[in-house]
């Protein structure tokens, strides 16, 4: 499918000389492209604002006469052209990364399911860091030119905008997707109807429609099941990312693992091997083996051939992080899969059999784990973990010899790295390594940020403060204007924030085990470090708990209810409705970036990585990623220690020690100009040594060359270094 799927009536009104914006517009190069993106801003950089950074919102609803004096302007027509020819030539490239290391006998592609994708908040398919996790792992997929085609949900009414009520209490907006006025297309039949399928052989009438979101180069094919053709029950399967009914979750994990089988299929999307993120799409994997079946294969010959090219990334650090479906559940809608499958019952409820649970329940991420035979957690430590928790998945090995591997989360740099920022790298790194971008996974070159003087970074850290200060009054201004706040809730949500202080920042899901407040332990303290006349500090938290989540809600509550505290100054503020938009302002702008979970629950963590590369310094807890990242010279880290019973007293004073005698003593140690040398050269330590370990770029290129030749191998496509791999 081509954007040609898409009505193009609806732009009409763009001139013909620049009407390739319409289909830029459709593919989303351009949310990690700064370049790109400007094209738009310049048309109207109001129009651009006001739709929220959506172009293709943006070209339906601008008014004719900004497209014509565009399309009439020499400067921007230069600007276009270069920028147009740069999008064709990434989209028809030959070649990459993955043509020049790996060489096949035939194509091939490799299928990624995931439930939910952080991609852009034009497209809210996502609720946190597994989603971004997995919308990064796209993007850098179709930078290195690795061929992947994407399968997930359409969540056209799952997305909830968080609204803080004056006590403090959250209360949940729901936006319904306006597809028409989203990057996203539909995938339409020979006949130009959109493609609607039946999920195949359960005991449930579904169908879904298929629509298309264009990532770069990786297509992403969005199952939707709020179509006519299913029973008004049924239709709401999609509308909502991890519903908490039980039943309607073990629905929706059917239709995305099978249903989104079917939709390759029909698409003729011929694929050697499956990369699983998390367990909730692992029924794509027992379809698999059901087409072998129907094919002449006997079950066991067809598992063993789909558990050789399936991947299994787990992101759980405990074993109620998995879904867990009763039986009788399974009964319900397997039944007569049971017999496509060629086994009986008990045989395929004991897939998904966790050892030692003698309730009969079925275990998604344990069913995972056996219909494939490559398997990675996403942090050393989560691997420990991991291969502690399901060491009974594999009797008699010892739990240092338990196949799951590690590869550590990445995030996508295009995307997370500020464009100042690139742009001060550019000059820096780029005069001796002009194809640094190219080559950001390599260490070396990030010892040239060494050659930024300490006032530029400074200079421009500060302006991102700034910008970040004034995103939050901003906001503030708008709402009050529209609701009429009272003056605490105004000062509760950062008013009076000072770009010249110590801001700290925490954002993430307001989960118990994040222990959001746990800087709050020790309230005296706390106000004498946030207060002190000569050395203040300031907090900003942002972040949504789950609806079902009272203890998260309660967490949030009591947090805003110190941020409305005339004891604190106006030094603690919330920032309400947290999501892509604001997380790229507070990782680029705050000081410093707090992280305390109790550990071993923090699988790997990406929130701090964003931070680290824009040279904003960790204060963390020395669990997930950030046992590989601190090197003592970067940040700071507490915790390491094994404490019996409740940690939260001496968790909390090691935050307060370093806060009192490290850090807010570094930060404030400044010359005569105001720049704090020693800070800067921790934030030059923290981009040097994160930048190029904990990018998506190390990480896909890991799981090429880990697993995937492998994987492949398996198929019957071998690479042609394959001798070369272990």
């Amino acid at each position: 499918m081509t954007a040609d799927a898409m009505d193009r009536s609806r732009f009409d009104h763009v001139p013909e000389r620049i009407e390739g914006l319409v289909d830029l517009a459709f593919n989303l190069w351009w949310s990690w492209h700064p370049s790109a993106r400007m094209l738009f801003k310049q048309v109207n950089a109001h129009a651009w604002k006001e739709s929220r950074h959506n172009p293709v919102q943006m070209l339906q609803e601008i008014p004719e006469d900004y497209l014509r004096r565009a399309a009439q302007n020499r400067e921007y027509l230069r600007r276009y052209d270069i920028i147009m020819e740069r999008y064709q030539e990434y989209m028809a490239r030959k070649n990459s990364w993955f043509t020049e290391e790996y060489a096949t006998s035939r194509p091939f592609t490799v299928a990624y399911f995931s439930a939910e994708y952080g991609l852009h908040h034009s497209l809210p398919f996502y609720a946190g860091g597994l989603g971004f996790l997995a919308g990064d792992h796209l993007k850098e997929c179709s930078d290195l030119g690795v061929p992947l085609v994407a399968v997930g949900f359409m969540y056209a009414a799952g997305y909830l905008h968080q609204h803080i009520g004056p006590d403090g209490s959250q209360m949940n907006v729901e936006e319904r997707l306006n597809r028409d006025a989203a990057p996203i297309t539909r995938v339409l039949d020979p006949s130009g109807k959109q493609i609607v399928l039946p999920v195949p052989h359960i005991n449930l009438p579904i169908s879904v429609a298929v629509w298309k979101v264009q990532v770069g180069r990786i297509p992403l094919y969005l199952l939707d099941t709020d179509i006519p053709e299913n029973a008004p029950e049924h239709r709401s399967i999609s509308h909502r990312l991890y519903s908490g009914n039980k039943e309607q979750r073990l629905l929706q994990e059917i239709v995305l693992g099978i249903g989104g089988r079917k939709v390759l299929s029909y698409l003729g999307v011929h694929y050697a091997g499956v990369h699983i993120n998390e367990g909730h799409p692992a029924f794509a994997l027992v379809e698999r083996v059901r087409e072998r079946v129907g094919e002449g294969q006997s079950f066991e010959d067809a598992l063993a051939q789909v558990r050789g090219t399936t991947v299994f990334t787990t992101h759980t650090p405990v074993p109620a992080g998995t879904d867990i479906f009763p039986a009788e559940m399974i009964d319900r809608y397997f039944s007569t899969y049971y017999r496509c499958l060629g086994i009986e019952r008990e045989r395929f409820l004991a897939l998904g059999a966790a050892p030692g649970d003698p309730g009969g329940n079925f275990n998604m991420t344990v069913f995972a784990m056996r219909m494939s035979a490559h398997h990675n957690a996403v942090s050393q430590r989560h691997g420990e973990v991991t291969r502690a928790m399901w060491q009974g998945i594999w009797p008699g090995l010892p739990e240092e010899r338990v196949p799951i591997d590690v590869i550590t989360n990445g995030v996508h740099l295009p995307t997370w790295l500020n464009d100042r920022m690139e742009l001060l790298l550019d000059r820096y790194i780029g005069a001796v390594c002009p194809c640094w971008q190219m080559e950001h996974d390599c260490p070396v070159i990030w010892d040239l940020v060494d050659e930024i003087p300490d006032e530029e970074l400074w200079d421009l850290h500060i302006w991102l403060k700034a910008k970040l200060i004034n995103r939050i009054r901003e906001r503030k201004r708008r709402t009050w204007a529209e609701h009429r706040d009272m003056p605490e809730n105004i000062v509760a949500e950062g008013v009076l924030l000072n770009p010249t202080v110590l801001t700290i920042g925490f954002a993430r899901r307001f989960s118990t085990y994040k222990r959001a407040d746990l800087i709050f332990h020790d309230l005296e303290r706390l106000k004498r470090i946030v207060n002190n006349r000569w050395r203040p500090v300031q907090i900003v938290f942002a972040g949504k708990a789950h609806p079902a989540d009272v203890e998260g809600q309660q967490i949030l509550q009591r947090i805003y209810s110190f941020a409305r505290s005339p004891d604190f100054g106006g030094k603690i503020a919330f920032v309400e409705d947290y999501g892509e938009q604001v997380a790229q302002y507070l990782v680029h702008g705050v000081d410093l970036w707090l992280n305390n979970p109790l550990p071993p629950m923090e699988a790997s963590g990406t929130s701090g990585m964003k931070a680290a590369i824009n040279g904003v310094l960790n204060l963390s807890i020395l669990d997930g990623w950030w046992i590989e990242g601190y090197n003592g010279r970067n940040g700071w880290a507490f915790g390491g220690e094994y404490i019996v019973g409740d940690r939260t007293a001496a968790d909390a004073n090691a935050i307060y020690e370093l806060l009192e005698k490290e850090i807010v003593p570094l930060y404030y140690d400044t010359d005569m100009h105001g720049v704090p040398h020693g800070w800067v050269r921790a934030m030059k330590e923290s981009i040097k040594s994160n930048a190029p370990q904990f990018c998506a770029r190390r990480m896909v290129k890991e799981y090429v060359t880990h697993y995937y030749p492998k994987m492949l191998a398996a198929a019957g496509t071998p690479f042609s270094d394959l001798g070369n791999e272990e």
